[in-house]
């Protein structure tokens, strides 16, 4: 073992080397789930006044963040499938370069006409087609980039990082807004195309590995999901029922807010923010305890995040149009129960199959995710009406998902044996962390 050595110290001086260039190649990625919670985000304490402006109802209001959302849910599948074969900074670029001309297309269009609220749905429709190559996509990357426990704390950094764009996005529409109502589509643009060239340049990738051709590609998808079929589609109900209440509760917030109790745009903004923050710290604190116990603690972690989030919504109504303070409060219950979800459930996720089909499957996953926020805001605007009715009624559907998520998430079937603590690492699993971003692991594949 002795003469092996100095090649040891070869392999801890590349090592160090690759930790070094994945962590600012990762610091990277985590601008694209900022930006791509800006689409939604940004816009909802801005939508009493888009009624106002426009002379629209609360449920067109909310239609403004649903059409973003489906076209984005339709389309992320096939962009992950597309960057498994071609690669994953081919899409990501174009896709932001789209999503930053549409939210110009939008804020231009309501500067000159008088109705422009057609063509806002318009550049909105084709701004969540460009967010469908994104997010998904950048989990995916941070999963072929990190192979061991590390792959939790890089999921946890990417969803803080959705997390603090879900904080500061109100805060900034807001005060966007206080000069002109349209004034937020603007930012689109100004962010998403420095963030475009950056991916390009610096995220270089190697040539995709194409062996066996799409035949074995489907057939090692189909393998995973017959496989692994309750754990996925449960961890994929998480993910989309934690978001669909999340970004429904902030959509009845908001106007509550503006009517019941007459705050202003950028009062409704910082308030907003606080159960947001909430939940972009927990998530961090999440991906970072979650790496060192994994195996052991995710599925206790998600059930016990859906369950804050059922007890928030079971207590939401009592207070809602009663005292703001105590009604945020509660919610910043819910904040720490979805952040405690998220990071759990996109390591699962990514963790679920090899490198190779990892882009379609975070996608499928980032699919249900994007309607489960476009259902939200049109759905709880019946709480304007039959507020306990709504509230309970999610907070049955948040505990439903709880009990599924303890019977059917199998952990040590979702989590390779390098992330689960094993003998992973140089010489032994093929999922070292330090393997080099995008090289597909050796057979077999990861289970």
């Amino acid at each position: 073992m002795a003469q092996r050595a100095p090649k040891g110290n070869r392999h801890h001086s590349n090592d160090a080397l690759d930790q070094l260039s994945h962590g600012w190649k990762l610091w990277i990625l985590t601008t694209v789930p900022f930006i791509m919670v800006l689409g939604n985000s940004m816009l909802i304490p801005v939508l009493p006044k888009m009624m106002k402006v426009m002379h629209l109802t609360l449920f067109q209001a909310g239609l403004i963040i649903t059409i973003f959302s489906i076209p984005a849910g339709i389309i992320i599948p096939f962009a992950g499938a597309l960057s498994d074969r071609i690669g994953r900074r081919v899409i990501m670029t174009p896709a932001l370069v789209t999503y930053g001309l549409a939210g110009l297309g939008a804020g231009l269009s309501a500067w000159p006409l008088p109705h422009p609220y057609y063509w806002i749905m318009g550049f909105r429709l084709l701004q969540g087609i460009g967010a469908g190559g994104t997010y998904q996509l950048a989990m995916a990357v941070a999963g072929d980039m990190f192979q061991s426990q590390k792959r939790a704390e890089a999921l946890g950094i990417l969803e803080a990082a959705n997390g603090l764009g879900k904080v500061v996005s109100p805060i900034t529409g807001s005060a966007l807004a206080l000069i002109v109502w349209f004034a937020p589509f603007f930012v689109y643009g100004v962010l998403s195309f420095p963030v475009a060239l950056a991916i390009w340049i610096f995220l270089k990738e190697p040539r995709p590995d194409r062996q066996g051709g799409m035949t074995e590609y489907w057939q090692g998808l189909k393998t995973t999901f017959t496989t692994k079929t309750a754990s996925i589609l449960t961890t994929f109900l998480a993910g989309a029922v934690v978001l669909f209440i999340l970004f429904g509760v902030l959509s009845y917030l908001a106007d509550i807010l503006e009517k019941n109790f007459g705050y202003g745009e950028f009062a409704r903004g910082l308030i907003i923010a606080v159960p947001v923050l909430a939940s972009a710290l927990t998530s961090y604190i999440s991906g970072t305890v979650l790496q060192k116990r994994l195996a052991q603690w995710s599925r206790p972690i998600v059930v016990l995040g859906m369950s804050l989030v059922a007890l928030a919504m079971a207590i939401e109504p009592f207070f809602a149009t009663v005292n703001p303070f105590v009604a945020v409060s509660i919610l910043v219950l819910q904040g720490i129960g979805t952040g405690s979800v998220l990071p759990s459930v996109n390591t699962l996720v990514t963790s679920a199959t090899s490198s190779k089909e990892r882009g379609v499957v975070t996608s499928l996953y980032g699919s249900v995710r994007f309607f489960g926020v476009a259902m939200g805001p049109p759905l709880f605007a019946m709480a304007m009406i039959h507020p306990y009715v709504t509230f309970w009624a999610t907070s049955a559907l948040a505990a439903g998902t709880a009990l599924l998520c303890w019977f059917f998430i199998n952990e040590r079937q979702m989590l390779p044996k390098s992330i689960r603590g094993g003998n992973g690492g140089p010489g032994g699993s093929p999922d070292s962390e330090t393997s080099k971003i995008y090289v597909p692991p050796t057979r077999p594949p990861l289970r």
